[in-house]
């Protein structure tokens, strides 16, 4: 018996449907279902696929009356579709650009030089309530001396409202992460009592208890690759605007139309 025929993967180019001979193509779904979010791709191909395909024949059809009715000559119409593609290009160079910096090895030289040698640092967990005025404060810690509840009062009392859905509760951080008057003083309690001296800043006046204090140990290169990731691409992207810049003639113009010169063109352009 004479084996079954195994079933070709289909080319990228296999076409799907035509409208009015214009192609859409197994890479044109990939693409939209691509840019899908990611619960969407979770669809069902059999259910999913039909779906993009419709999407596609009806964005088709949409685009071919609107170039018989000559919209793309339209001057803000070409200028939006002239903008997009420039956007496209630009984001398709500095990907060939950037992609090929950002690898396993650089992201790990990376860590190696920005974190794996830094030293711990202290971190305070601490929750407050916040108030308007020195005296609410203290009557709010004469209230905790009682022994009311604080999660309870904060919930009720701070103006701070994203920590007081958590009563008053700021979780972990380090010195720099917070006002520096907040820190300051939250760095210098021991963990357990309420402090009995309101802290002022700018946002008000905050009774604060100090739950612990620790040293932060120095992240782990799993927990930080997706951060480092993004700093190294931001990174490399300025490097290529700038490496770009350098080999192109820019003229800068006043509004006059006359060419500005160098000297007086950055000064110009930081105006905008």
């Amino acid at each position: 018996m004479p084996a079954a025929p195994v079933a070709k993967t289909p080319s990228p180019d296999s076409v799907i449907a035509t409208v009015d001979n214009q192609k859409i193509t197994i890479s044109d779904i990939q693409r939209a279902a691509s840019a899908l979010p990611q619960q969407a791709r979770q669809i069902q191909p059999k259910v999913l696929i039909p779906l993009l395909i419709n999407q596609l024949i009806d964005q088709k059809a949409i685009q071919i009356l609107a170039e018989k009715e000559g919209l793309s000559t339209k001057p803000e119409v070409k200028s939006a579709m002239d903008s997009a593609a420039g956007n496209v290009l630009q984001n398709a160079y500095l990907e060939q650009q950037v992609a090929p910096r950002i690898t396993d090895a650089s992201v790990k030289s990376y860590y190696q030089a920005h974190y794996a040698n830094q030293k711990p640092e202290e971190e305070v967990h601490a929750r407050h309530i916040l108030v308007s005025t020195e005296a609410q404060a203290q009557d709010l810690i004469k209230k905790l001396d009682k022994g009311e509840d604080f999660a309870k009062l904060s919930s009720l009392s701070s103006t701070d409202k994203a920590s007081a859905a958590a009563g008053g509760d700021l979780g972990w951080f380090k010195r720099g992460d917070m006002n520096p008057a907040f820190s300051n003083a939250a760095f210098s309690l021991k963990p357990g009592p309420v402090a009995q001296k309101p802290i002022h800043t700018e946002y008000g006046w905050h009774i604060v208890q100090v739950l612990g204090t620790r040293m932060a140990p120095v992240p782990t290169l799993e927990e930080v690759q997706t951060t480092i990731r993004r700093d190294m691409v931001r990174e490399e992207v300025r490097k290529v605007v700038e490496a770009a810049e350098k080999q192109v003639k820019v003229t800068h113009y006043d509004n006059n139309g006359k060419p500005i010169s160098n000297a007086a063109a950055p000064m110009q352009h930081g105006a905008h």
